[in-house]
């Protein structure tokens, strides 16, 4: 692939990624007409779309599909086609729809391509109906070469229109311009006098600091305390008994004074 139209296919993949919500890998239903000119023309259609894509494929077909096939009788196309993981379209087998009714009521549900096919058809009215539901990618194969169309009008429009979206939506919103409506000032008046009332401090003397009060007394530290008392008041007895003891002098008899006065007279008389 060409480095300029490689480019292209990832500027429209980005818009389908961004608008339409498509991610990797992406889901690619083929019709029998794709399967029987590649194997007629012995070409790879999962590498191909693989490559058209720049991304991991889950190629799938339709019941409908597979049994057009079976009709056609080419044993190539049929074992090509078996590789393929089979998409279930809750359509009688016994009375098959064609492939144009098939494809179109399993991607357009609704007006939308609910399950984001990529759709790989080589029916041109298959393709021109599925351009006017939005957000379908086409892919052909014309000359050997794979081709994915451009944008279609209708998923051009939603793109930017959703664009605008992104755009205006800050503008014109009233979540992002602050416009209230009177039930919305109302509720908003309501939460602030709550807030107010709240916030108005209660008049009245202060409680005391709790760093100054005394911690409560537990029962292990009450214990302690009562072991350190005990010992404490035991010691003071000790101390008081060892402050009280005094010595105990002999009583002196009446000889010993009588001889201490005499010796004292004759000290006297020598003098």
């Amino acid at each position: 692939m060409r480095q300029k139209r490689a480019k292209s296919y990832r500027k429209q993949l980005l818009v389908y990624n961004h608008t339409f919500k498509f991610r990797a890998p992406y889901q690619v239903l083929v019709d029998n007409q794709i399967v029987l000119d590649c194997s007629n023309s012995n070409y790879d259609l999962a590498k191909g779309l693989k490559n058209t894509l720049q991304s991991e494929v889950k190629v799938m077909i339709t019941q409908c599909c597979m049994q057009a096939l079976y009709e056609e009788n080419n044993q190539d196309a049929i074992e090509l086609a078996r590789r393929f993981e089979r998409r279930r379209c809750n359509h009688n087998p016994k009375e098959p729809k064609t492939a144009i009714e098939c494809i179109e009521s399993v991607v357009n549900i609704n007006g939308q391509n609910k399950h984001r096919y990529v759709v790989a058809s080589q029916d041109l009215a298959t393709r021109r109906k599925l351009r006017q539901v939005p957000g379908v990618p086409l892919i052909h194969i014309s000359r050997a070469v794979m081709i994915m169309e451009p944008l279609s009008d209708v998923s051009a429009q939603v793109s930017r229109r959703k664009e605008n979206e992104k755009l205006y939506k800050g503008l014109n919103d009233p979540k992002f311009t602050g416009v209230k409506s009177a039930v919305d000032k109302e509720t908003v008046k309501e939460k602030e006098s709550t807030d107010q009332q709240k916030k108005k401090r209660k008049i009245g003397p202060k409680g005391p600091n709790p760093l100054s009060m005394k911690k409560k007394k537990t029962a292990s530290n009450s214990m302690n305390e009562n072991i350190k008392n005990r010992e404490g008041h035991n010691d003071a007895n000790i101390d008081d008994s060892k402050k009280k003891r005094r010595r105990k002098h002999k009583s002196k008899t009446g000889t010993e004074i009588e001889n201490k006065d005499k010796d004292a007279a004759e000290g006297a008389n020598s003098e």
